[in-house]
């Protein structure tokens, strides 16, 4: 049977490039792999070469070829020595791999993306010159235009839900460790797709600083958010309605669960939490209020009576969260997308200890946010009746802009 060609290349083109090759290195950079690598990047670089002298030409300068200078390069594969022409008067500057690089670009993404997932720019500096016996400095450092790019692109004119919480992180400030606050915001789209609209790190707390968020988000092309989500931080439901005054704020269950948590006892803990279930699980906010009344009477609240007192600080927008059908309240009380980020984010920067600056911070979560959402695709399995109900429950306000 006669041998079936690959593509542009001829079984017998095929036979002679195999033939007394180990298979088991054929793919290593030293292997045939590599060979191939470095043929087509030298083919490559001499017609850029052959190119460059035309122009001189055509430009009335007199230039010519100067031999070649030999140069290791870094590829995914592994380390590779080309012979990079030179011309006469040191003119030529390649687009395949550039003056003063030593890595093709997809070598780069490798890099990030080892630094995305919680890695020192030190220890993979220590991992390259390990494996490949070569100095490399850092590429991390370009992130940061990309970082600015994405912070400051345009955004949906409205978004269904926003989730805004944060995470604190150790950074170093005026030469001290502080632990300051990062701030992200999920928005959830009319369709059910999510995405992170920003990244913000707390310079100052309070009511001026969640403004100036709010007013970055609106002069990004954001008119309206119908419901937004948030931890019960003060100063941050004012600021909301400031920039957004038809938004409907509610403090975030889960939150409020967790803060009343910490009066309580390690071994009394799941008890209190199922104390508290009929509260946010009742069918409007008077029963809600009801079940409250029945919790700070009953023996938890006498043990624990700054726990309802919590609740009562907060009800207001605690209610909110009643008007809606159960397939609404799920994703408001869940707020799985939003958990589920900062623990992927958490994990990234859990071997950093402290960072050296703000700047360090916003470009490590920003990696790790950019891998995590990648992942991003389907909307939740309950948002289409979850959607119906908002439709009903907003009007034009959603239906509009869907």
């Amino acid at each position: 049977m006669a041998k079936k060609d690959a593509g542009p290349f001829t079984a017998e083109l095929l036979d002679s490039l195999l033939a007394g090759r180990d298979p088991k290195t054929i793919l290593d950079s030293g292997g045939l792999l590599g060979e191939l690598k470095k043929a087509l990047a030298e083919r490559m670089l001499n017609a850029e070469m052959d190119v460059h002298l035309d122009g001189e030409a055509e430009a009335g300068l007199s230039n010519h070829r100067n031999g070649s200078s030999p140069k290791t390069v870094l590829t995914p594969e592994g380390a590779i020595e080309l012979s990079i022409p030179r011309d006469r008067h040191g003119r030529f500057d390649p687009a395949l791999i550039a003056k003063y690089r030593r890595r093709f670009p997809d070598f780069d993404d490798k890099i990030i993306a080892l630094y995305a997932r919680g890695m020192s720019t030190r220890d993979i500096q220590a991992h390259v010159r390990e494996l490949y016996g070569i100095e490399v400095s850092p590429v991390t450092d370009s992130v940061i235009d990309e970082v600015t790019a994405w912070q400051a692109r345009p955004l949906e004119s409205t978004y269904a839900i926003v989730f805004f919480d944060a995470l604190r992180v150790k950074i170093r400030d005026e030469g001290l460790v502080r632990n300051k606050a990062v701030y992200l915001a999920i928005g959830m789209r009319p369709s059910g797709h999510k995405e992170v609209l920003g990244l913000w790190i707390e310079q100052t707390e309070g009511a001026k600083f969640w403004l100036r968020v709010m007013n970055e988000i609106r002069a990004r092309g954001t008119q309206d958010i119908l419901i937004a989500v948030v931890d019960g931080l003060k100063g941050f439901p004012e600021a909301i309605t400031a920039a957004f005054p038809d938004a409907v704020v509610q403090t975030c269950i889960v939150h409020l669960i967790r803060y009343s948590m910490q009066f309580a006892s390690w071994k009394e803990r799941k008890a209190v939490a199922a104390g508290l279930k009929p509260i946010y699980r009742a069918e409007s906010a008077e029963a809600a209020a009801r079940e409250l009344d029945a919790f700070d009477q009953g023996p938890w609240g006498r043990k624990y009576p700054v726990i309802a007192q919590s609740w009562r600080r907060n009800w207001e927008a605690v209610i909110p969260f009643f008007a809606f059908p159960a397939d609404v309240r799920k994703i408001i009380y869940t707020t799985n997308a939003i958990e589920s980020l900062n623990a992927s984010v958490r994990k990234a920067i859990r071997n950093k200890g402290h960072f050296p600056n703000d700047q360090a911070a916003t470009k490590l979560i920003w990696l790790a946010l950019r891998h995590i959402t990648d992942n991003w695709k389907n909307p939740p399995i309950t948002w289409h009746s979850a959607r119906a109900q908002l439709a009903i429950q907003f009007g034009e306000r959603f239906t509009l802009t869907d």
